[in-house]
């Protein structure tokens, strides 16, 4: 995810925007990734890979269906 913070936010109001949009985002069910298939966290994962090390990638069907050994084969993902 990319954040565009206002050019005349201070460091505080930064930190509060970072922070609300954050909140949003975990809110949204981070939490239930036991319950829900591969199929559907594997594109959440696509853009966790977008924000952290700024690559685009398609997350294969047959990937490893958790985060860690996925995490582990990002290199060897097609970019979209």
């Amino acid at each position: 995810m990319r954040l565009n913070v206002p050019d005349d936010a201070d460091e505080d109001e930064a930190a509060a925007i970072a922070a609300v949009i954050r909140a949003h985002v975990n809110a949204d069910g981070d939490d239930d990734e036991e319950t829900t298939d591969w199929n559907d966290r594997r594109w959440r994962f696509s853009g966790r890979v977008d924000s952290l090390q700024g690559r685009r990638i398609r997350t294969p069907a047959g990937a490893p269906d958790d985060a860690w050994s996925a995490a582990g084969r990002t290199e060897r993902m097609p970019f979209r």
